[in-house]
């Protein structure tokens, strides 16, 4: 696929069109590796459905992880797993021009969160076990959150072990970090969550999200606060125990009570990874990396997630966006480009028929899978 920015067809009704950004690489064995971000209309009644509008290349060495916007949605920010490094983007010129900004503290820089206010960011690096609070208008680091796990025979005490999924409540002045799996091995996994006093950087509580004996093996991957609900209640997926948990707030205790909530080995699946809300917050979405899914669950009662739907996406089932009128899901099917977890392609699901309706599968074609999707700002719906 050849670097390129395709002109808009003259006449294109602006409705008929979904942009989505998507950061891909190329597959397994094939050589010179490259990597880039690609603007494709994902619209299905869009002329230019499965087509893409715009493309430019990243550093082959960057290796891009995920696509996140600061809070006014001026700004796209690109992890990276290979550098010490982000890439920031004017959302006006994306996918075109980054600046690369030096983050030396982080190692396998996972994932980015902002706070309410505009003026930080946080960023997880799960190579240097550590979470980086930098200033949202320079980009500078302004500090270092890390602590050692305890060695045997020492006190416990809260700590920060290969970082991967990051929620910040800002009601709670609290960051939710992940403890997933040691980047150099990734049998290597961990088992905690640790919470984290945002505004001071000040480590609160490590808890164990599982009832195995250690090590479990359960691997939380991502952690999610249930919208507009009292009390406070997260949902966490665990990828490696292939399992969903509740925590509700404690705010006396600064803790979450925890509780397995459903086991998707039930239903035949595995890994689930990311979440997202429906946007009256009834609704859970869950996707599974094996054999790849979209569940959809009625969270009535948050305590006990009802499974409505189990949707068939495709191998490494990811990320995912929802159009603005709600019709259709696109689910983003690549997991870090391993084999067997990484389709290529991106299912398009109607929400009300509850089944797939097509696929954007050009950079398959092109052999590249995609590592993450995100729509682009001002096109309507709930953009947070």
């Amino acid at each position: 696929m050849a670097w390129r920015a395709w002109p808009p067809r003259r006449g294109t009704p602006a409705r008929a069109e979904l942009l989505a950004a998507l950061n891909y690489e190329s597959k397994p064995g094939i050589a010179p590796r490259r990597e880039g971000i690609a603007i494709i209309d994902i619209d299905p009644a869009s002329p230019r459905f499965n087509q893409i509008v715009k493309d430019a290349p990243l550093p082959p060495d960057f290796v891009a992880h995920h696509i996140y916007f600061n809070h006014d949605k001026t700004k796209a920010y690109v992890t990276s797993l290979g550098r010490g490094a982000i890439a920031v983007f004017d959302v006006a010129r994306l996918p075109e021009n980054p600046e690369i900004v030096a983050v030396p503290d982080c190692k396998v820089g996972e994932d980015m969160v902002f706070t309410a206010n505009g003026r930080r960011w946080f960023l997880s690096c799960m190579g240097s076990s550590n979470v980086i609070m930098g200033d949202a208008a320079t980009n500078r680091t302004l500090a270092v959150i890390a602590a050692p796990e305890p060695k045997p025979g020492e006190p416990a005490r809260p700590f920060i072990k290969n970082p991967h999924g990051l929620t910040l409540n800002d009601n709670l002045d609290l960051l939710v970090v992940t403890s997933t799996v040691d980047p150099a091995d990734m049998t290597r996994a961990g088992e905690t969550i640790t919470l984290v006093e945002a505004s001071t950087g000040k480590l609160l509580a490590t808890q164990k999200v599982s009832n195995k004996p250690s090590p479990s093996g359960e691997a939380p991957v991502e952690t999610a606060f249930v919208p507009k609900r009292t009390p406070q209640t997260a949902y966490v997926t665990n990828m490696g125990g292939g399992t969903l948990w509740t925590g509700v707030w404690r705010e006396t205790e600064k803790r979450l009570d925890l509780d397995r909530a459903f086991d998707f080995s039930t239903i035949g699946q595995a890994m689930p990874l990311e979440m997202e809300f429906s946007a009256a917050g009834d609704r859970l979405y869950v996707t599974t990396a094996k054999p790849g899914a979209l569940n959809v669950f009625d969270i009535a009662d948050t305590a006990k997630p009802r499974l409505i739907a189990s949707v068939p996406a495709a191998e490494g089932a990811h990320h995912l966006v929802f159009s603005p009128d709600g019709r259709y899901a696109f689910v983003q099917n690549s997991l870090l480009n391993l084999p067997g977890l990484n389709d290529g392609s991106v299912t398009v699901v109607d929400l009300t028929a509850m089944k797939p309706a097509g696929a954007v599968d050009v950079l398959k074609k092109a052999g590249f899978n995609p590592n993450c999707i995100v729509l682009l700002p001002g096109q309507g719906g709930d953009e947070d």
